[in-house]
């Protein structure tokens, strides 16, 4: 029976995901539990596929690039585990430390790698803008959420097979996820980690990617926190009203 699978969305990362798959193997060594290792191949043009298998993962191909979350998806399904893991295969994660994951399952429903600092390209704007999203997010949850993105993750399969239906194609996959979780009252534990610089080309689209993370957030209040949403909506509007009718008949 197995325990623990791994999944690994990858497109084109046929120069790190090898190093990752290896981490993994070499930290699960000494945990004592039955795992696998699965690379979900998201139309790849390069050697990802051969890479993966000869680092020891079962690969599963798309026939073109459906986008990573379409990929977190795929190996969704075809993961046997009770426990998923899942990380990114760009060598941007610590996946030496995969067991700590795996390990703090242990009375929770999730664990997520919490990231300690932002990296890449425009990583200023990024951040602040991440930092708002976050922040939206907290007050649709009501607690605090560290990371809210992070691909550095565990979790319950049965959970997460639950909210299969709202799971996007895309990046903003991880933070729905997230908040699915946080919304029905399941248990969500952070574990900080470090985050490296990326050696591939990463596919995030800063504009795009950043108005996908706002319409998640606002769906997943609609659908499991509405009045979050619609209470403050609603005073607002009565405000706009209040000062317009003062204006017309007070100031006019």
């Amino acid at each position: 029976m197995i325990r623990v699978s791994f999944v690994l969305p990858a497109f084109n990362e046929a120069g790190t995901i090898g190093d990752d798959i290896r981490n993994i193997h070499s930290s699960m060594r000494d945990i004592g539990l039955s795992y696998e290792v699965i690379v979900v191949d998201d139309g790849s043009t390069d050697d990802t596929g051969k890479a993966s298998e000869a680092a020891g993962a079962g690969v599963i191909s798309h026939n073109s690039n459906k986008g990573v979350g379409a990929a977190r998806k795929t190996g969704l399904r075809a993961a046997r585990g009770e426990i998923v893991v899942m990380t990114d295969a760009d060598g941007t994660y610590p996946t030496l430390e995969v067991h700590r994951l795996v390990e703090r399952m242990e009375g929770a429903d999730m664990v997520i790698g919490a990231r300690t600092r932002e990296t890449g390209p425009r990583k200023r704007l990024k951040g602040i803008a991440k930092y708002f999203i976050r922040k939206l997010a907290c007050f649709i949850a009501g607690e605090e959420i560290p990371d809210l993105n992070s691909g550095f993750r565990a979790f319950k399969r049965d959970i997460a097979m639950r909210f299969m239906s709202i799971l996007p194609d895309t990046h903003s996959w991880v933070s729905t996820i997230t908040l699915a979780f946080l919304t029905n009252g399941y248990r969500v534990e952070y574990i900080p980690i470090e985050y490296r610089e990326r050696r591939s080309r990463s596919t995030f689209h800063p504009l795009r990617d950043t108005v996908n993370y706002v319409a998640v957030v606002l769906r997943i209040a609609l659908l499991f926190r509405p009045l979050k949403i619609i209470v403050p909506a609603i005073l607002l509007m009565l405000l706009l009203a209040l000062v317009g009718s003062v204006y017309w008949t007070v100031l006019r």
